[in-house]
């Protein structure tokens, strides 16, 4: 018999090569998925990577450069400042400043870090930049604060006979002044001070944290005041003063008269775009006090309040007085919103204050959980010394509160006039306000004479007449002379 093979289909010598090959497909289609899926794999992390780069250049925080606004620049680290919050940098801002003004102007930077320091002087044509997290934290040893004589038109340190303290930041007969930032800070570490305050540990008034005084063409924006010893921002006899979007902070309690902006007879201001909350009034635009106030004779005036937001649990969210005896006129606050506050506005005065408050208009106002929304007191017996005449009599007109809004208020309206101090000319438009307090005189009046135009809820007191939108005369007052008050405060 011949050989076999040669009896076989002429394919079936290819079979068993062919199976192998078969066989191998699937091993071999598994190898280019597993590199697909690899591949794949990869690229959708790239994707993701671009796509979180591309996210987080466009919605990220920016790298908060420091812009050039004067010609001439110096750090502070230049003169051998070292932001450790141990070291003392008083002589490096002293050395930087009168760098400044040997040259005529120029910008002082502030880098990131904690800057102790004494008070110091600033200079005309200077700009004080505090970048980001650059905080000047001021000594709370008052023994390395200055003295400094009374302000004239108080006579006295407002707390103690004789010198007060200076401010941390100070300057005096001034021009072309910009203090901003990238948000930094000016800490006075005031809890020292409010500590000693209360003991009576302290001889002289506190100071400050910002006192700018008999100065012109001010600028502060971009930074965080917090923690003054006193006051907070105090710009006294100025004139082209604007302080925008300017954060102030201390404690609701236990951080005594540190108001946050106090105007101080002052022309042509503007603050706007700040939020505001602290231990007294959020602002208190003052114009002296008593005798010494009406010799000095500087009136507040001129000046507009916007888009601030204020929470104070021991005053006010913006006041006027009680130091307003140079007068205080044409001041017009909108777009205010009071929170978790004792009141909302107040103007506040007493026999043997002179002066007047005048031509003062509310618009816009938003009252939220605030105990009494809307003050008028004519009582508020503070005086420096004894010189003061009880028959300087304050004079109170022409104050207008248009679309005034609020819940949770207990008492939305208390105007105490008085028979020798009535309140003129008061006109009510447009107000709604939630009450929690359910007895019936919650619009409280004492001497006031004024209008409601058209409907506002609460009711008004019956001191006011009442006109229609179109300014008809609907009724008349019953009388002026009212006094309806059932609640202190």
């Amino acid at each position: 018999m011949g050989d076999s093979s040669r009896f076989l289909p002429r394919s079936s010598s290819f079979r068993p090569d062919s199976r192998r090959s078969f066989d191998s497909i699937p091993a071999l289609l598994s190898s280019y998925r597993t590199v697909l899926a690899l591949i794949w794999a990869v690229g959708f992390i790239l994707l993701v990577c671009w796509q979180r780069a591309a996210v987080d250049s466009f919605w990220g925080p920016p790298v908060r450069h420091i812009p050039r606004l004067r010609s001439l620049v110096f750090n502070l680290t230049d003169f051998g400042a070292v932001g450790d919050g141990v070291t003392v940098n008083t002589k490096a801002f002293e050395m930087a400043i009168s760098e400044i003004r040997r040259r005529g102007g120029g910008q002082l930077n502030v880098e990131a870090g904690l800057w102790l320091t004494a008070p110091f002087n600033l200079t005309s044509h200077m700009t004080l930049f505090l970048a980001e997290n650059a905080v000047i934290l001021g000594i709370d040893d008052e023994n390395y604060w200055p003295l400094m004589p009374p302000l004239p038109s108080y006579g006295y340190g407002r707390e103690r006979a004789g010198p007060r303290y200076g401010s941390l930041i100070h300057g005096q007969n001034l021009r072309d002044v910009v203090i901003t930032g990238n948000n930094g800070t000016i800490n006075g570490q005031g809890r020292t001070w409010w500590t000693k305050y209360r003991n009576k540990h302290l001889n002289y008034t506190r100071g400050p944290l910002v006192q700018l005084m008999w100065s012109r063409d001010i600028q502060i924006s971009h930074v965080t005041l917090r923690d003054s010893p006193f006051w907070t921002l105090h710009p006294y006899d100025c004139q082209n003063v604007t302080i925008r979007n300017v954060t102030i902070l201390a404690p609701l309690s236990g951080a005594p008269n540190t108001d946050g902006i106090d105007p101080d007879s002052c022309e042509n201001m503007l603050i706007e775009d700040c939020y505001i909350s602290v231990g007294d009034d959020g602002i208190a635009i003052k114009s002296g006090w008593d005798q010494y106030g009406i010799a000095y004779a500087r009136p507040s005036t001129n000046i507009l309040i916007r888009n601030v937001v204020a929470r104070s649990m021991i005053s006010a969210g913006v006041s006027i007085g009680s130091e307003m005896s140079g007068g205080v006129s044409k001041v017009t606050v909108e777009n205010l919103l009071v929170w978790n506050s004792k009141r909302g506005v107040r103007i506040k005065t007493t026999a043997g204050r002179g002066g007047y408050v005048r031509q003062i208009t509310y618009r816009n106002l938003t009252l939220e959980n605030v105990r009494v929304g809307i003050v008028i007191k004519t009582d508020y017996n503070e005086h420096p010394d004894e010189g003061y005449n009880p028959k300087a009599l304050p004079v109170i007109e022409d104050i207008n509160f248009d679309r005034i809004r609020g819940r949770g208020v207990r008492i939305p309206v208390r105007i105490y006039g008085s028979q020798p101090i009535p309140v003129r000319n008061v006109t009510f438009r447009d107000m709604l306000v939630g009450i929690t307090y359910k007895k019936k005189r919650i619009f409280q009046c004492s001497f006031v004479q004024g209008r409601v135009i058209g409907k506002i809820f609460p009711s008004p007191c019956d001191n006011l007449d009442m006109y229609d939108e179109a300014g008809r005369l609907v009724r008349h007052s019953t009388s002026q002379n009212n006094i309806e008050t059932d609640y202190d405060s």
